[in-house]
């Protein structure tokens, strides 16, 4: 362990001033520590957060998706409940949050080290931006369904148009910040659970009972509980220490837990059952602009129109954690200005998308291959703050150079080992036969097709890491300090 640098404090993680913190003002922490002062989220808030952008069409489309594959309708139920246990990673990832006051891609830099977690910052920024395009694309698609049953027919210009407007749109909310992203999802989340009780109301009735006998193989099983994990509690937690930050360093770590875990998870299942209910009826409702197939046909108008905010919405999440992660990335640009940038890049590719992509194909191929390295970045992740016991110094995580975590160049080769050990890990249990591009490693073809890439990928990754750093991490935590950074921070 090397830590004979100096320590070379980055004085924008304790930037001084004004109280920031507002819903109609814009945010200028990025990547920088939280002041104890500005930290006034409860974990209430912190689970409307997560409620507010679940409850959401994504995800009742998700449930859809999954019964499409072949299963019955008591296999899909399996499948959700299994595959949402999993928010509990989105409640762990959240913990270092309060206690460090910053982003999750700088509460990684303790495992990597500043230069190796570009690497794996890189890869997150390509999944947020990812996950913005699906967004950006879906308002579209919707936006067209709303024109065409209006009477106007799709043509080169309104596509053009509306990918411009949407994403004009969508750059609003990450702009102004994390207050105005919370104040958000909260009260869209009212809008929507109200909206959810009237789709089960005209769905549970009409149930075709015939799909409870077909069976699915357990592969394809498998497969659908990989994209309800992608989608849901391990797709998130590369988000998750970019809202927890702003509740109180005291704030009980169960408390936290809690909030994000069933904040996501609750609103996943009633979306995800009521989706496989409702493909039962129709399967157009595999596409979002289907949903309204499988409900009386009044409620096509009420259902797009207040889809649309909803899907802004979930995409102020990624848009907003895309801007911090390019920022950890070390792109020298303020908070705000990483959202116009991530906001142009998403409306190119969405533009690139709607015209020439295949859609749903796409996000298949998307989900099966994130978690080639989410799951071995999570389980370093997590090891990582079990040794440590949620310790962190927070100044040497806001350090440009020098510091505890700094090591041998910025440099930590054992989480490295251990993210690259685990990737191949994931590749050799992933079944993405019909991806972009086709893939079966040699576990899935000879487990018949099962896929447990995020599953594997976590354990052998937090295993090596583990291994490797047992001693060297509870030697930075003896010498590491109280981790407030408060000290530091007052020292500049």
């Amino acid at each position: 362990m090397a830590t004979s640098q100096p320590l070379k404090i980055d004085n924008s993680a304790f930037s001084t001033g004004e109280d920031q913190y507002g819903a109609f003002k814009v945010e200028r922490r990025g990547i920088e520590l939280i002041p104890e002062s500005e930290r006034r989220m409860t974990p209430g808030a912190l689970f409307w957060l997560w409620a507010g952008g679940i409850w959401n069409v994504e995800f009742l489309v998700y449930g859809a998706l999954i019964i499409s594959f072949g299963l019955s309708f008591g296999q899909a139920v399996l499948a959700i409940i299994v595959g949402n246990v999993f928010y509990a990673f989105l409640g762990l990832a959240s913990l270092p949050g309060p206690e460090t006051g910053t982003t999750a891609f700088m509460v990684s830099r303790a495992p990597f080290g500043l230069n190796g977690n570009r690497v794996v910052s890189l890869f997150n920024w390509i999944t947020q931006v990812g996950f913005e395009i699906e967004g950006i694309v879906l308002v579209v698609l919707v936006a067209l369904a709303m024109f065409s049953r209006g009477g106007v027919a799709s043509s080169t210009g309104l596509k053009i148009g509306l990918v411009v407007a949407a994403v004009a749109i969508q750059f609003v909310v990450p702009f102004l910040g994390h207050a105005m992203i919370t104040k958000t999802l909260r009260y869209l989340s009212y809008v929507f659970i109200v909206l959810f009780a009237v789709m089960a109301v005209l769905v549970i009735p009409h149930v075709n009972l015939s799909h409870f006998h077909q069976q699915a193989s357990w592969a394809v099983w498998t497969t659908a509980v990989v994209l309800i994990v992608a989608a849901g509690g391990l797709g998130w937690t590369e988000n998750a220490a970019d809202y927890s930050r702003y509740l109180p360093r005291r704030t009980p770590r169960a408390k936290t837990f809690w909030a994000a875990t069933l904040g996501g998870a609750i609103p996943s299942i009633l979306l995800e059952l009521l989706g496989a209910a409702a493909f039962t009826i129709s399967p157009k409702v595999t596409a979002v602009t289907g949903v309204p197939a499988s409900f009386a046909s009044w409620f096509f108008w009420p259902f797009l129109i207040l889809a649309l905010p909803q899907l802004f919405a979930i995409n102020s999440l990624d848009l907003y954690s895309s801007g911090v992660t390019l920022q950890a990335l070390g792109v020298p640009v303020k908070r705000w200005g990483a959202v116009v940038i991530d906001t142009l890049v998403a409306g190119a590719v969405t533009a690139l998308v709607i015209f020439k992509g295949n859609f749903y194909t796409d996000l298949a191929g998307f989900l099966n291959y994130i978690v080639v390295w989410l799951g071995p970045w999570f389980g370093i992740l997590l090891v990582d703050y079990l040794l440590r016991r949620g310790r962190y110094n927070a100044g040497a995580l806001g350090a440009g150079r020098g510091g505890i975590y700094w090591r041998s160049g910025g440099l930590n080769w054992r989480a490295l080992v251990a993210q690259g050990l685990g990737m191949a890990a994931a590749m050799i249990w992933i079944d993405a036969a019909f991806s972009f591009p086709p893939f079966v490693g040699p576990l899935s073809k000879a487990t018949g097709g099962a896929d447990f890439s995020w599953a594997l990928g976590i354990v052998v990754a937090g295993l090596v890491y583990l291994a490797l750093s047992r001693t060297s991490v509870r030697k930075e935590v003896a010498v590491s300090g109280d981790g407030s950074g408060e000290d530091l921070a007052a020292a500049v």
